[in-house]
């Protein structure tokens, strides 16, 4: 090939590998392209048109390396898992020193960490990026949070800036950390995801059982939403996908959907790492667990005409009590997710700039919202206990919506409505806000059965009741 040395290599034209591949060149960059099933090659430079001057395209993995300009700049959109991993035993001998390896996929940090050790010392640089932002903001502009070291972070940034969507001119993407603290953060990020989509579904739920609301009506609610302050991608999406009719049966789509909700881990991974350091993220908890159950379709089938609601007379809060009690929920989940990414940062020496972290989901990501400029505006000043809901104008904007919060759950525990991350988000809510739990009590408990000890609150030490023998 007679072809310039191309500025990055994508290898995998998947849905998101392609699209990238495209924004790169949109962006004036050449960019080698290669996938392991070759024929989708020609095609996919077919259908670049205008663009196809600023792709190499090449079938084998060593033409792929050679095809890029030293030090190299190679972007993996592959399966996360044994396939990355295979990956890096095939390309790493034919790297040299400085090159970088990008894994753009949804990993497990903890894989991106073990990478990221493994080719310390062989001379090139591994990366783990998150890209968010679907098919459409990997064309048109995703946020990107990369973990790797300084020298891949120079290397990459002239890239991602240039392809990242832009907020007020500020580009959505930046380096996080070392290691997999990139990963990590795209992990919080979907899992926040989580718990935002099932609130969102809860108060569709309400509406539409309790109610009797149709779905296009529930849909111009939501629309109206966007004007306020839920204005999100994921409410817009809500809005647009229920006034969506079925062309085949005429129904709203939504109704023709089957009621069962898929997964690919990355909510579950964050709550596996939040329990590891003493944390609780319950509104994602929630959220995990609502789509299992939702998973039990025969058994909710079962179920229906044999458990009884013992529902009790109550009225379905109004819509300002539901926009402002999903406000409160939405407040709260962001903020355990900030929790965690600031535990995680203290556990694995990241130093993440939580502020920064909000910017750049701004734009270009699924959670996109009006709030994050709110919650970057927060954290960039001292939190009292480190707690974003502890900032005075956070804490605040809770004590406005929380009420509604409060009326919502207490009208689906009575309507027999299902609010399971609503009513997680106030749960953690109220126990935030009592200084004197009642975590004595089982402390109280454990050593009456186990002997495990107990802290007084009157003197310094570990200590031991004289309980009554119960023989």
């Amino acid at each position: 090939m007679t072809h310039d040395k191309a500025d990055i290599g994508v290898y995998g034209l998947g849905t998101m590998g392609s699209a990238l591949a495209l924004n790169l060149a949109e962006s004036g960059f050449r960019v080698a392209v290669t996938n392991r099933e070759v024929d989708w090659i020609p095609a996919f430079v077919e259908k670049a048109g205008a663009l196809a001057p600023l792709l190499v395209p090449v079938n084998t993995l060593a033409e792929f390396v050679t095809a890029l300009k030293p030090p190299r700049t190679i972007l993996f959109m592959i399966p996360s898992g044994a396939p990355m991993d295979a990956m890096i035993d095939a390309v790493l001998p034919l790297l040299e020193s400085g090159d970088t390896i990008i894994d753009g996929g949804n990993a497990d940090f903890n894989d991106t960490r073990r990478r990221f050790a493994r080719l310390e010392g062989t001379g090139a640089h591994f990366v783990g990026m998150g890209v968010s932002g679907g098919a459409e903001g990997a064309r048109r502009g995703p946020s990107m949070m990369v973990g790797g070291s300084a020298h891949s972070w120079t290397q990459l940034k002239p890239m991602v800036e240039a392809i990242a969507a832009k907020f007020n001119g500020d580009p959505c993407v930046d380096h996080l950390g070392p290691d997999g603290a990139g990963h990590f953060v795209k992990t919080v990020h979907n899992a926040i995801e989580y718990a935002d989509m099932q609130m969102i579904a809860e108060v569709y739920g309400i509406l539409r059982d309790s109610a009797g609301w149709d779905a296009p009506r529930i849909g111009r609610l939501f629309e109206g939403w966007q004007k306020g302050p839920l204005s999100s991608y994921l409410i817009e999406v809500s809005a647009a996908a229920l006034q969506t009719t079925d062309p085949e049966t005429g129904q709203a789509m939504v109704d023709v959907i089957l009621d069962r909700a898929g997964q690919k881990g990355t909510g579950r991974w964050t709550i596996i790492e939040a329990l590891k350091m003493g944390q609780s993220a319950n509104t994602i908890e929630a959220a995990v667990g609502a789509r299992g159950w939702s998973s039990e379709k025969e058994a909710r089938q079962t179920a229906e005409p044999l458990l009884t609601a013992g529902a009790l007379d109550a009225k379905v809060p109004p819509p300002q009590d539901l926009e402002m009690a999903l406000l409160a929920a939405r407040i709260l989940a962001h903020a355990q997710g900030f929790r965690l990414l600031a535990a995680a940062s203290e556990e694995f020496d990241w130093s993440l700039d939580l502020a920064r972290i909000s910017e750049i989901w701004r734009a270009g990501c699924i959670i996109r919202s009006a709030l994050l400029d709110d919650f970057a505006q927060a954290l960039r000043r001292d939190l009292p206990a480190g707690h974003l809901i502890l900032s005075p104008a956070i804490a605040a904007m809770l004590g406005q919506a929380v009420p509604s919060l409060r009326r919502t759950v207490a009208a689906g525990a009575l309507l027999g409505a299902p609010l399971p991350a609503l009513a997680a988000a106030l749960a953690w809510y109220d126990s935030m806000r009592h200084a004197r739990g009642t975590a004595n009590l089982i402390q109280a408990q454990r050593d009456f059965f186990g002997a495990h000890g107990f802290a007084r609150t009157d003197k310094e030490g570990k200590f031991n009741a004289d309980w009554p023998d119960l023989a």
